[in-house]
């Protein structure tokens, strides 16, 4: 037996009596009760269930079980079948549901009247609500006046009826949509702006709508996706952002309005000191590069190197730093380390530094709070396939990475393992004539 849709006709209506046709169990253990008529309004058509009380009994949802009625799902006892039970509709919840649907046929019928652009989606969601438009061209601008068409025909509080029409008288009316069903229709009239097939609960008229507002905009899925609120929600979220514009002005000392200046010349000094911080990190790089290859060369080859210098110096019209001597040992190394709270970046700097040297393999890693990073690289002289040894590396700290053969960059969660990863690295590069720190 269908049930006596009470909604369609008041939509103010809260409080109301019925009988207990029947009772169903659900999988979560819970009830759900039909009634031989009600004013709670289901889910559907983009709008959330009514909720409330069946007697004693809570009632946290509603589903249209179309021929089959209504289905109050139950927390708590359920009341007796054939038994008659108070109910009562929460009626915050409905005047939230009624201002966000009724907002949106004002919203949409705008969009129609001014870009021809027809919502194709709607819904109501838990803090805003979306509707999907076809409008060619979207921009900020569009939005608003269709934003400001819609607020006046609020503030004119227009009058908003109900009529029952057949299929038939539905085809000779200017509908904003088609209906989605054959038979009797219910359509929403706003005085002369709007007519449209719809199921949901509406305001009596267009001023319990209160306002409406737009807070965001995208292109989605080839329609322009709209994030807007109407009524109490629309006021709630003027004071979060309120109170955000206030907070962050006194922050800089400032009047509310003059903030966005104030932010716009602070970022734009942030990222100057940004470059030059950058610029720094090279330099200071570069010494600590040095450093790091002092302490890594081989000292057999160093010392043969002195050899060969020493003897350039006794020789009349030597060049005493040329390394074409065939004595002269280039010297090779790997540098291995591992540092602390050190960004990727940073990391990155270092190793660019130790490849600008001849024969360089830097295998450098961080502990960066949770997460080990890892940068391996070597010269353009030097062997090594860094991207075959980081996809190692990464397998042991639980992460990923990769690159090229001469520069590679990665990490994973696995901190504790950061030791042996590059260890491992270490190990699969030495050879007799390499050595490291």
């Amino acid at each position: 037996m269908a049930t006596e849709r009470l909604y369609y006709r008041d939509s103010h209506l809260i409080e109301f009596e019925a009988r207990v046709v029947d009772q169903t169990e659900r999988v979560s253990g819970w009830t759900a009760v039909t009634l031989d008529r009600t004013a709670f309004y289901p889910t559907g058509g983009g709008q959330p269930s009514d909720t409330g009380t069946l007697g004693d009994s809570r009632v946290v949802e509603c589903i249209d079980d179309e021929q089959n009625g209504i289905l109050h799902v139950i927390q708590g006892r359920a009341p007796a079948i054939g038994s008659t039970v108070k109910g009562r509709v929460d009626w915050l919840r409905r005047l939230d549901h009624m201002q966000q649907h009724t907002g949106q046929h004002i919203l949409s019928q705008a969009f129609v009247s001014l870009f021809h652009a027809p919502t194709r989606g709607f819904r109501v969601l838990e803090q805003s609500c979306e509707i999907d438009v076809e409008l060619d061209n979207p921009s900020t601008a569009r939005i608003e006046r269709a934003v400001e068409l819609a607020n006046n025909v609020i503030w004119e509080d227009r009058r908003i009826t109900i009529k029952d029409v057949t299929s038939a008288e539905a085809a000779d009316l200017p509908l904003r949509k088609e209906p989605a069903r054959e038979g009797e229709l219910r359509l929403i009239e706003i005085d002369g702006f709007d007519l449209t097939p719809c199921g949901g609960t509406h305001a009596y008229r267009t001023g319990e709508v209160g306002m409406i507002v737009v807070r965001s905009w995208e292109r989605a899925k080839g329609l322009t996706r709209i994030e807007f609120l109407a009524g109490g929600r629309a006021l709630a979220d003027y004071r979060r952002a309120n109170n955000t514009a206030r907070s962050v002005a006194a922050l800089f000392s400032a009047g509310r309005d003059d903030t966005p200046g104030l932010a716009e010349r602070m970022l734009d000094e942030n990222k100057d000191l940004h470059r030059r911080l950058r610029a720094l990190e090279e330099v200071a790089a570069k010494v600590e590069a040095e450093e790091l290859v002092r302490d890594a060369l081989d000292p057999a080859g160093v010392e043969a190197n002195s050899r060969v210098l020493s003897a350039q110096r006794d020789s009349p019209g030597s060049n005493p730093m040329d390394s074409s001597d065939p004595e002269w040992v280039k010297p090779r190394c790997v540098v291995t380390k591992i540092f602390d709270n050190r960004e990727a970046e940073s990391l990155k700097q270092l190793a660019l530094a130790l490849i600008a040297h001849p024969n360089v393999i830097a295998l450098l890693g961080s502990r960066d709070n949770d997460v080990a990073r890892l940068v391996f690289a070597r010269s353009a002289d030097a062997a090594g396939d860094m991207n075959t040894l980081m996809r190692e590396a990464c397998a042991m700290v639980d992460g990923r990475g990769g690159g090229k053969p001469d520069f590679a960059q990665g990490g994973g969660k696995n901190v504790d393992n950061l030791k042996d990863a590059l260890k491992r690295a270490n190990a699969n590069l030495a050879d007799d004539n390499l050595q490291t720190v």
